[in-house]
């Protein structure tokens, strides 16, 4: 049994290498649009945006602004420890969708079956054994009533807060690094004050206007000049499409970014521009009337019967949006970059079709098409294969055999984790299965891409048709017809006569 192991892994590599340069000839588009949901946009007749991280993109200086603008106002303002200034902002450190559970201050990676990536959690800046995890969840899982709310919130007794902001970057490597000073120091705290604090200085840097002084104050340092965006917005209007701006950003800020990045006739482009929307309490909450915002950002007092091209709008509702225009149903996309703030709620209650902006997705994309990954991964999903198959054997050598496997296996999946981000890995995966924030990326968006200027690349009559990726029970994808054809690594009745 001993050498009927050893030959099967070897012809297994042997095979392996020889189909990496097959893999390699079909790699994915970095630029394409993917599809959760068949969609046509011949039947899109209105598209939507949300402004930050969708029609604008930010330099890395701004999350480093954000983080030491909120390090500072921890410091000065909440009577922080001024040694925490000592901490920089580490670009590197944090993923998006990632969990924080408030009560014992760990930041780490769940799938879609709320399951722990074990080696992914982290108390400050340090990973927590996996032992040590285990037996806090008594296990890896998290149950149903300690996630997030809807919103990914913290909130009605749930410990734990996901991070799907672009925003949060920040937010999450300042409570890693302030617990990191608390822990090193010996300092008793309560991580449920500090959450909170952390969660109020990161809102203070947008409430109190510090960030979007910054970014106005030196535009070419903050905003990354695209002209795609006005040629995403100017390929719409051509083709008669009607357009519209809903965003939390104020007036001024959006203003001053979209003359930068489209020019001083943004507004001619836009049938409806919405500023400070507070969103989602947007599309849910039907009490909050429209006002006109004038040239000078001053607030009017007028009613709003009717919303006006070249106006600029504050607050106001959905529900009274749909009444103004008549925009409704499918004909409707909508494209942003929070999956709950900016999707959620127009998916599943007003039928508007949605689109995401990952701008990861991109980066992402480029590491899965390296040679490298591909050898590693190809191996990965063998290997697996093997052990699926080969685990019948139950005697003392095969055994030691498999235990060999499954070392080399869990190290393979820890060098395709830093292949992406050394703490945390993929946003996309963790190991085999799909991250909670692919989850919610897969329901709440029709299609989605790195940034609006992929747009360019289809025709507006374009069918997205979501690919039919085979169910565990349906046929096996290529992974598994290398594990059992190509290779012939036998069946369970295989392998019994073989014992």
């Amino acid at each position: 049994m001993k050498s009927y192991l050893w030959s099967r892994y070897k012809e297994a590599k042997r095979v392996t290498k020889e189909l990496v340069p097959s893999i390699m000839s079909n790699m994915l588009n970095p630029d394409a649009i993917f599809s959760n949901n068949e969609m046509s946009l011949s039947d899109i007749e209105i598209y939507g945006f949300d402004y930050d991280y969708t029609l604008v993109f930010y330099s890395k200086h701004l999350h480093t602004l954000i983080f030491n603008a909120a390090r500072d106002l921890l410091i000065n303002e909440h009577r922080y420890p001024a040694e925490i200034r000592k901490y920089d902002y580490d670009p590197n450190f944090a993923i998006r969708g990632l969990h924080y559970d408030v009560h014992r201050a760990l930041l780490m990676k769940i799938d879609a079956f709320h399951y722990i990536q074990l080696g992914t959690v982290y108390r400050g800046l340090s990973v927590v054994p996996d032992e040590e995890v285990i037996a806090m969840y008594d296990g890896s899982h998290v149950p149903l009533e300690q996630m997030s709310d809807f919103y990914g919130k913290s909130s009605q007794g749930n410990t734990m807060k996901q991070f799907m902001d672009i925003f949060s970057l920040p937010e999450m490597t300042l409570l890693s690094c302030v617990n990191e000073y608390f822990l090193k120091n010996n300092i008793d705290y309560e991580p449920v004050h500090l959450y909170k604090d952390v969660k109020d200085s990161i809102r203070d840097v947008h409430i109190k206007g510090i960030m979007y002084r910054a970014i106005e104050a030196d535009i070419e340092k903050y905003i990354c000049y695209a002209e795609q965006t006005r040629a995403v917005l100017a390929k719409l209007a051509d083709h008669g499409k009607k357009m519209f701006l809903i965003t939390n950003s104020p007036s001024s800020f959006v203003d001053k970014g979209m003359k930068f990045i489209v020019g001083k006739d943004w507004r001619d482009l836009f049938d409806v521009v919405i500023v400070q929307a507070e969103k989602p309490n947007f599309f849910n909450d039907k009490r909050r009337p429209f006002r006109k915002v004038n040239e000078r950002g001053v607030l009017l007092w007028d009613k709003i019967h009717k919303l006006q091209k070249g106006q600029i709008y504050k607050q106001g509702n959905l529900y009274e949006f749909l009444k103004l225009t008549g925009w409704r149903g499918s004909k409707v996309l909508y494209f942003g970059d929070h999956i709950y703030s900016d999707l959620a709620d127009l998916t599943l209650k007003h039928g508007w079709r949605t689109g995401a902006i990952i701008p990861e997705l991109r980066s992402e994309i480029k590491i899965m098409n390296t040679e490298k990954y591909i050898q590693t991964m190809t191996w990965l999903q063998t290997l697996t294969g093997l052990l699926e198959h080969m685990q019948v054997h139950r005697d003392p050598d095969s055994q030691m055999i498999l235990e060999e496997w499954k070392k080399e296996r869990k190290e393979m999946r820890e060098m395709n984790r830093n292949f992406f981000n050394a703490q945390f890995g993929s946003i996309f995966r963790t190991d085999e299965n799909p991250t909670y924030f692919l989850r919610r990326l897969s329901r709440f968006a029709d299609i989605y891409m790195a940034s609006l200027s992929c747009l360019l690349n289809y025709e507006l009559d374009y069918t997205f048709y979501p690919r039919r990726t085979p169910l565990q029970h349906e046929l096996p994808g290529w992974s598994d017809q290398l594990c059992t054809g190509t290779f012939r690594i036998p069946f369970l009745q295989e392998t019994v006569q073989i014992k």
